[in-house]
């Protein structure tokens, strides 16, 4: 991974980047009348908020920044034009770049040195042809006087658990199944110092977690259900936080086979809620952050062999209740709805659940934000909000309202797993909800958890979404 380091003075001979709200040349940066001369017109004629100059050696970037906009919006220009300077720095196969802040701020250099070290990342493991394509750059120096190694600190670890669920992401099934998935929490838990249990089948069978079951009974690879816990001696919460994760390792829909041409071919990403979760366990113990957090991810693929669950089928959930289960695409829910029947023995403060859970909340809102909706204090609601506004990983709430209820009801079940054509997202948040007896939040990233076309510093793939909101909002409980 990119290291992120505090410098008390730049270093003339690396790359640099200077922000600023005006270019006048104050600092020394060892610049010449005419390349200062060129900065200046290219400004003035073109308009630039961002003007590059190749000095040969080393490569030197005036961003500007507009402090009367927006903040969160500036933060987020701020992080994109980070991402350019990566694409610009690793085409010239350079290894440092510093960014010297002149602003007061020093929110602008953390977030230009995130936007640059999560540009960097790439997913070549298993291409050994891409070796001449490694990017070069490894390390962002930041010159900032009210920078300080707390910041720097909590920043790289923010950057390093993001990039590890990017690669749990990215993984195909046919190295990342359920067991393999638990395997690396494991190894995250002891990297990081965080406890981990890995339930097997059999134990899974003993806690009579008939969705998890259900979907696990056309596959060949036994299911898992992970619990984590991060419990710091004097945490500042009495009732932990519990977070709980999607862990689908491949999805084909089952017997209700996904029907639209290439759908599956990214199916391999509907483990990224379980990957968040995992991974913001990972940054919340690495920070020794002061909060009492768990853990829960229920994984397995879904597939249409052996005695794969079947539309029709009436399935007993964890909690006693049943299920008639009328698409078996709708899978997610029914493992998750074990794992919140599971969570209510911890009486949580909050329980924040992440899944690709649904194509409607991709189809409503696109790539740019999750789909949230829940039963959480107004209080947590706007300090979540707050970090996604913060992180850029925004929340859009749907409503709740008790007449999606109706269109859960079944004939012969206490419930369907299917709610109709419409309001498809809230009809699967409500499902949920009636397995928990606790706040309750229900965070849908099926749009920007995978992306197939590179979105600036979120890149190209897996994304890692939710990891950066969550440890924002834990760090600041």
């Amino acid at each position: 991974m990119i290291s992120i380091n505090k410098k008390t003075t730049y270093d003339k001979k690396q790359s640099l980047v200077i922000l600023c709200s005006s270019f006048k040349n104050k600092a020394d940066y060892s610049l010449t009348k005419e390349q200062i001369s060129y900065i200046e017109n290219d400004i003035k004629a073109n308009e630039k908020k961002v003007v590059s100059l190749n000095c040969l050696s080393h490569l030197v970037f005036v961003v500007l920044i507009d402090e009367k906009k927006d903040h969160f919006t500036t933060l987020e220009s701020i992080r994109k034009h980070g991402a350019t300077i990566c694409d610009a720095l690793n085409a010239g196969k350079h290894k440092e770049v510093c960014c010297v802040n002149e602003l007061h701020n020093q929110e602008y250099s953390l977030s230009l040195a995130e936007g640059v070290a999560l540009s960097n990342y790439q997913f070549i493991k298993h291409k050994p042809s891409a070796k001449k394509q490694t990017n070069t750059l490894s390390n962002i120096n930041i010159v900032d006087a009210k920078i300080n190694t707390s910041h720097i600190s909590n920043l790289s670890i923010a950057v390093d658990a993001t990039l590890k669920a990017r690669d749990l992401v990215n993984e195909p099934v046919n190295i990342l199944n359920a067991t393999d998935l638990a395997d690396a929490f494991k190894a995250m838990g002891k990297q990081a110092g965080f406890k981990v249990e890995v339930y097997n089948k059999a134990k899974i069978k003993q806690l009579k977690m008939g969705g998890l079951l259900a979907v696990n009974q056309g596959s060949v690879d036994p299911p898992t259900f992970t619990v984590m816990e991060y419990k710091p001696k004097n945490a500042k919460n009495k009732k932990p936080y519990v977070l709980v994760g999607k862990g689908v390792v491949y999805d084909t829909g089952g017997l209700s086979l996904k029907p639209t041409a290439n759908s599956m071919d990214l199916m391999k990403c509907d483990m990224a809620g379980g990957a968040a979760v995992g991974c913001t366990m990972y940054a919340i113990a690495k920070a020794k952050l002061n909060v009492h957090v768990i853990g829960l991810v229920p994984a397995t693929d879904n597939r249409p062999g052996y005695n794969a669950f079947a539309p029709g089928d009436i399935i007993t959930m964890m909690d006693g209740s049943t299920v008639e289960m009328l698409n078996s695409d709708a899978e997610g829910r029914m493992i998750l709805a074990d794992a919140l029947h599971f969570a209510k023995r911890y009486n949580p403060e909050l329980a924040i659940e992440l899944s690709t859970l649904t194509g409607a909340a991709a189809a409503a809102i696109g790539q740019y934000g999750i789909v949230s909706m829940g039963t959480a204090t107004d209080e947590q609601k706007a300090n979540l909000t707050l970090s996604g506004l913060r992180m850029h990983e925004r929340l859009v709430e749907f409503p709740f309202w008790d007449e999606y209820d109706e269109l859960l009801k079944s004939d012969i079940a206490d419930q369907k797993n299917l709610g109709g054509p419409y309001g498809g997202a809230i009809t699967a948040g409500k499902f949920l909800v009636k397995y928990t007896k606790y706040p309750y939040m229900h965070f849908d990233i099926a749009g920007p958890a995978f992306v197939t076309v590179k979105d600036s510093y979120r890149g190209k793939g897996g994304t890692g979404y939710g990891v950066r909101l969550l440890f924002d909002y834990f760090s600041n409980i």
